[in-house]
């Protein structure tokens, strides 16, 4: 018989599975839960791309892999359908924002389903239905009920292109991360949630997380926890103090000059008259600089004097102060006490303004001399009664002073700053305030929720939201007077939907709750949490600080959301940048699938690319995934056709072989690197097809061998398994089996497996003889097709053999 596989194989299963239900979720089950979550995708374009496929669909090989294991596998799908991406896709087309939306979405499903994946669709969620953002402004009023959602004027970081507020994480280098636009400063009164009030558990709770290393250390250094002084400083002629927060108090006796950030409240008071033109030019020049842009390392430090003088806490002296930009009135107090001598920036400063430079700390290495600034510890000198003690020691001696003595306390600080929420732009759920004259700040009652979005806005922005414009819903009622009211024409920033969705998955349809206690209770936390690491330092803080703001008023249970994190890494264009349609350099699966088959292209991904790190695209191996499907059907054509007899002599070696590739498979998936998963399975075939040549036809191998590598490649290829598992006679799905296990005892035989590398980078796998020595080895490791290939034009530096583990080639 023929066996073929194509697009129409895909068909067949993908309806199969539909109409069965196989992939349906049954709370009711007695099996362990497993919460499996990939970040959910913007609807913002009209096909799905190749992107969604390395995203979506190789993560699924982890959870079918985890479903045979025995687990319940909760694998829900939707979109993250408000915000910038898709009303940008909307002004560019014409097309209203639901109209485009729902289409895209629609297409997506569609395309979604071809992957093959395990998805639930009856626990879809679209964060732009009423349904789903009911429940995002629900949580916005209980942040606001307990004081952790809040109105100000603030600077903010102001995108002329998409004439919208952003979040310091969305400004990228000075520029907006959406369109690239340079960001300017712009004061406005904003939404803001209270995300600082869980620095310290956010911060805390990284040691408990199965994460990437990286990610934790890029939330650490965003949340930028320090401990410190605060100095205070008097003003000479002013019955006001100048608080400063510092980490090197120890430092303190070679202050020479104070500077603040040009906005510190405390400027135009102290400022004297000689001063004042000069210091308001200056304020008004750096107005308009974004944060980025004022911390750069490589920007010239500039300043204006503002003809005041503080008093030195500890000598009594007079020193100037002075405003320069390179001080942020929203870190710390907005004012650094500048020590020329061991800091960079106060040194730059102070060279050029031609200020008083003082030396206070040496290094403890008399021997090395050290140039100025000194930054490290030492031992102090010029220091008073501090003089040659040691850093650590004079800190402590120099805070208890400040501290006895009234002029300074302990503090910690942060580099964190609140949330900022409040966007001007129309596609996203608005935030359900309420102003009135005599009333004030009104939230909407939760019976009125949802405040929703109106259709007829002209959305195409122009500074203000669009819904200011909208008489009907700008107007309203105050829900306490009964007076006129206006509406919060702002909408919220998109990440607050995307900051709670996986608590809503768990209960979609939920018109009384945004979700039943008992199924969270039953689901969460989730178990694989899979996106992007641009995602470390917005959706994943955001996300956390909802979660444990929620546990605090008794909504979940737990303290972290997702309890291991996996990133993928980016699969770049052929020229080796990232994919977009600007650049050209974008790759459509259609065409792929179309001559291939789904299975094809998805094992392709898996095997061309390490799923944690990625690379640039290249088609270059995809006919040889092609070619291994071929061989693997006639490897079962040869067994269907040979009638079953006694073993052969070598497939006690075949078992061997057998075992170990279930071991190594296993692992490999569990760590996501499907990529020597499948080099594996190629050796088993290849093992498997060997014995068969080997072997007389009418000699056959036992069925469960066939069988458990059909098992192992379901994950990879599950409409091809199904259909070669419903050939072999099976009834039911392949995904309703068991996951082979691996018999130890079974692990060792004549031969051995030994790694191969190039320059310590492992490449492939050989079986070689237990007893083969190092020039057969060395020999048969050459001969093999990807070491052959990548040496051919290198030269062999160096050979290096650690029996019975591996070969390393060196070459240049």
């Amino acid at each position: 018989m023929g066996i073929a596989y194509s697009k129409e194989t895909d068909a067949k299963w993908q309806s199969n599975w539909e109409t069965s239900g196989l992939y349906k979720f049954n709370p009711e089950s007695e099996k362990e839960k497993l919460y499996l979550l990939e970040m959910f995708s913007y609807p913002s374009g009209a096909k799905l791309h190749l992107g969604h496929w390395w995203n979506f669909g190789l993560s699924d090989i982890w959870g079918r892999m985890k479903r045979m294991q025995g687990y319940q596998v909760f694998h829900p799908m939707g979109f993250d359908a408000f915000g910038l991406p898709a009303e940008n896709y909307a002004i560019q087309t014409g097309v209203h924002p639901k109209i485009s939306t729902e289409a895209n979405i629609k297409t997506m499903e569609k395309q979604l389903r071809t992957i093959g994946a395990t998805y639930d669709w009856d626990y879809e969620i679209k964060t732009c239905e009423p349904e789903y953002y009911k429940w995002t402004q629900w949580i916005f009023l209980q942040l606001y009920k307990r004081g952790l959602a809040y109105r100000k004027e603030a600077p903010v970081n102001w995108c002329p292109g998409c004439n919208t507020v952003l979040a310091n994480e969305q400004v990228i280098n000075g520029s907006c991360e959406r369109c690239s636009t340079k960001v300017e400063q712009k004061e406005l009164t904003q939404w803001f949630f209270k995300i600082t009030d869980y620095a310290d558990e956010l911060l805390e709770g990284l040691d408990s997380l199965n994460w990437p290393a990286k990610t934790k250390a890029i939330q650490r250094n965003w949340i930028g926890r320090s401990s410190g002084t605060e100095v205070k400083f008097a003003v000479e002629g002013f019955a006001g103090i100048i608080e400063v927060y510092t980490t090197r108090v120890e430092t303190l006796m070679g202050v020479t000059y104070l500077v603040l950030a040009p906005e510190h409240p405390l400027v135009n008071t102290i400022t004297t008259p000689q001063q004042k033109k000069s210091v308001e030019e200056y304020q008004q020049r750096t107005a308009f600089l974004t944060e980025i842009d004022r911390t750069s390392l490589t920007k010239e430090k500039t300043g204006e004097f503002t003809g005041a003088y503080c008093i030195h806490p500890i000598t009594g002296e007079k020193l100037p102060v002075w405003i320069s930009d390179y001080v942020m009135g929203s870190y710390g107090t907005g004012a650094v006490m500048a020590v020329p001598a061991h800091d960079e920036r106060d040194y730059e400063f102070a060279v050029k303004y031609q200020l008083p430079v003082i030396e206070v700390i040496k290094s403890i290495d008399k021997a090395h001399t050290v140039g100025l600034p000194f930054t490290d510890k030492g031992v102090l000198i010029n220091s008073g009664a501090y003089t040659g003690q040691d850093s650590d020691t004079a800190k402590e001696v120099i805070a208890e002073e400040l501290i006895s003595t009234d002029k300074g306390r302990r503090k910690k600080n942060y580099r964190l700053r609140d949330w900022l929420v409040s966007r001007q732009r129309y596609w996203g759920a608005p935030i359900p305030i309420i102003y009135c004259e005599k009333c004030g700040i009104v939230p909407v009652p939760e019976n009125d929720l949802p405040v929703e979005l109106p259709f007829d806005v002209d959305f195409v922005p122009g500074g203000k939201s669009p819904l200011a414009q909208h008489e009907e819903f700008k107007h309203t009622t105050c829900p306490c007077c009964k007076g006129p009211a206006v509406r919060e024409t702002d909408t919220l920033d998109t990440f607050v939907c995307s900051s709670w969705y996986y608590l809503r998955y768990i209960d979609p349809h939920n018109v009384q709750n945004p979700w039943d206690m008992g199924k969270m209770k039953q689901l969460m936390a989730v178990d694989k949490y899979i996106g992007g690491i641009e995602h470390a330092a917005m959706h994943l803080l955001y996300a956390r600080f909802i979660y444990k703001a929620l546990r605090d008023m008794g909504y979940t249970e737990g303290d972290e959301p997702f309890l291991n994190l996996v990133h993928q890494g980016i699969i770049l264009g052929s020229d080796g940048q990232k994919m977009s349609k600007s650049k050209g350099n974008t790759v459509s699966p259609d065409e792929y699938i179309e001559q291939y088959g789904a299975d094809v292209f998805r094992t392709y991904l898996a095997f061309g690319f390490s799923y944690l790190e990625g690379g640039p695209w290249s088609d270059a191996g995809i006919k040889s995934i092609g070619s291994f499907f071929d061989k693997m059907n006639r490897i079962i054509e040869c067994y269907l056709e040979t009638a079953k007899s006694d073993k052969g002599e070598g497939e006690s070696e075949l078992d061997t072989i057998r075992h170990r590739t279930i071991k190594a498979v296993t692992e490999d998936v569990e760590r996501f690197q499907f990529n020597t998963a499948i080099a594996r399975l190629m050796e088993f075939r290849n093992a498997i097809a060997e014995y068969q040549r080997k072997e007389s036809r009418n000699t056959v191998f036992e069925l469960d061998i066939l069988t458990d590598f059909i098992r192992l490649i379901s994950p990879f290829a599950p409409h091809y398994s199904e259909e070669i598992w419903e050939i072999l006679g099976n009834k039911t799905s392949i995904f309703d089996s068991s996951w082979p296990e691996y018999k130890r005892d079974k692990l060792t035989g004549k031969t051995i497996e030994l790694v191969i590398q190039i320059n310590s980078k492992n490449r492939c796998r050989i079986q070689v003889e237990a007893d083969a020595s190092e020039e057969t080895i060395k020999d048969l490791a050459l001969k093999r097709k990807e070491i052959e290939q990548e040496i051919r034009d290198k030269n062999i530096l160096k050979t290096i053999y650690a029996k019975g583990r591996l070969i390393n080639f060196v070459v240049r």
